[in-house]
């Protein structure tokens, strides 16, 4: 007996000693990944939310990865538009976390990210209170630690209803796909926890994931319509979605709908955007979702159609491009601002600090015994758009000690946290967002500004024709875009890249909407 309790107490000390040394919490077990589940909350309801690790098999081995509610994607929140909802969330990774409701024009206070809010500790707990203004789609994932976690499952979407039925064309089904990606080598996740790195161009994964799945299937009925809600979770992968052999008809986008539907062949989606898209499935088959770059087409997944028919049938509203009258409405106020001079200017650019100068100027000898020059450095993509990792061995050795991404305010010439922008609540302000491209590595960056939205009114000057609500735009370097921003929720906000290790290496800033 003296035994016994000798050996319960040792134990008591040894756990102990190792929840202490994980800042006073020790993570349970991982546990298998469920299916992501699809769940309906009313106005007032209140939804409990856990992070934890689960584990799921990638690449053909089973992996640890992390997932709200055991599931990856987390579950699919269906709310109505104007709803009011509690998400209780609970930390129980080892590892700082916040929660962001992403495009949610909610109180400020819930915003999940680090000006307004502390980090959420493992083992603890934090309520959400958060409102939909606006239909569309939108989703939710980490703030910190957001390189990590992102990328090994922490996404989950909100899909919020029109109050107007019609708002959008009626559709069989409706489905959120998630584009993500994740590092695999020699069957191990790559990405550490406790170091940072690849802060150059981000984490490029080598196995890609649909909704969490590699190959994804989706099984479909014949003549049906499906409306799939396209996101990007990836860290820092663009993708252009297609589904081969079928059209798009592109009918929303971040925040709601666009003024006119259009057919197109395939999305461009950086990091954090979202694409609306409807198809018609009027033959049987299988249909290969696609990533089409310019070098080369991923297949992702497959449409398999078989030959029972759709229970109701809507070709001829697909067939239809309807305009949106209640997005056109919502937008003629700020047509006058289109054309007005910039209110702020910003430029995209990074310095390099420490060996990553080095590299950058003539000649320097890598590793394995080759010369990375300057040059080479500096060549930017023919369209603007960096669509895979072509420097892994200096991308994987850069951090954020030798690499700054830069945000300039080219009014002030200060730089990402010393902008102390202001603006008046109601009243528009246009911004310019320049992509240097004669920086020292010049490339695509995903711009997101919390709890408002905005409006893409130019392009190099090309003013835009077909509108629709956005919160995160894709800036392909060398380029220009004007955003109007519709300053609606009061506070104080966030604006950063939303390339995970560009937001870690400094680029973001503050404003405050008074």
């Amino acid at each position: 007996m003296k035994n016994t309790t000798l050996f319960i107490f040792i134990g008591v000390i040894l756990i102990g000693a190792f929840v202490l040394g994980n800042g006073g919490f020790l993570p349970p077990a991982a546990v298998s990944a469920v299916q992501s589940p699809v769940v309906d909350l009313k106005d007032g309801d209140v939804f409990d939310l856990t992070a934890a690790y689960v584990t799921k098999e990638v690449d053909g081995k089973n992996q640890t990865m992390l997932a709200y509610n055991g599931s990856i994607p987390g579950p699919t929140i269906r709310i109505a538009q104007g709803a009011e909802i509690t998400i209780n969330f609970k930390n129980n990774t080892d590892l700082p976390a916040l929660l962001h409701s992403h495009g949610v024009r909610m109180n400020n206070a819930f915003d999940g990210s680090q000006i307004v809010q502390k980090e959420i500790k493992p083992g603890e707990s934090f309520a959400y209170t958060l409102i939909f203004p606006d239909a569309g789609v939108y989703w939710y994932h980490p703030h910190a630690a957001e390189v990590y976690g992102q990328d090994l499952g922490l996404y989950g979407a909100f899909v919020v209803m029109p109050s107007n039925p019609k708002y959008f064309p009626p559709v069989n089904r409706e489905i959120p796909l998630f584009l993500s990606d994740i590092p695999i080598k020699n069957g191990t996740i790559t990405l550490n926890k406790n170091r940072t790195s690849h802060s150059l161009m981000g984490h490029y994964g080598n196995v890609m994931l649909v909704n969490g799945e590699e190959q994804y299937v989706l099984q479909a009925k014949l003549g049906e319509v499906i409306r799939l809600y396209v996101i990007n979770a990836a860290n820092t992968r663009p993708f252009n979605f297609s589904v081969k052999g079928l059209k798009l008809k592109r009918i929303g986008a971040d925040s709601g709908a666009y003024e006119k539907a259009l057919f197109v062949d395939s999305v461009v989606l950086g990091p954090s955007e979202r694409i609306i898209v409807d198809i018609l499935l009027s033959e049987p088959g299988s249909y290969d979702i696609q990533n089409k770059t310019p070098e080369k087409t991923y297949s992702l997944g497959t449409i398999v159609v078989g030959n029972e028919k759709a229970d109701a049938l809507y070709e001829s509203e697909f067939n239809a491009l309807q305009n949106n009258l209640a997005t056109t409405r919502s937008i003629d106020p700020f047509r006058g601002y289109f054309k007005k001079e910039p209110d702020k200017q910003i430029k995209l650019s990074v310095d390099f600090m420490g060996n990553m100068q080095g590299m950058m100027g003539g000649g320097h000898m890598m590793p394995d015994g080759t010369v990375m020059s300057g040059s080479m450095m500096m060549s930017a993509a023919k369209d603007g758009i960096e669509w895979e990792d072509d420097m892994q061995m200096m991308n994987a050795m850069s951090n954020a000690d030798t690499v700054g991404w830069k945000i300039v305010d080219q009014m002030t010439g200060k730089e990402n946290m010393d902008i102390d922008w202001s603006f008046k609540l109601g009243e528009p302000v246009k911004i310019r967002i320049f992509n240097d491209p004669n920086s020292m590595h010049p490339m695509q960056h995903p711009i997101h500004f919390h709890g408002q939205r905005f409006l893409v009114v130019a392009r190099d000057g090309v003013q835009q024709t077909n509108f629709v609500w956005k919160d995160t735009v894709l800036v392909p370097s060398g380029q220009t875009v004007d955003i109007l921003l519709d300053p609606s929720n009061p506070g104080e906000w966030m604006a950063h890249c939303h390339i995970s290790e560009h937001l870690e290496a400094g680029m973001m800033f503050s404003f405050k909407v008074q």
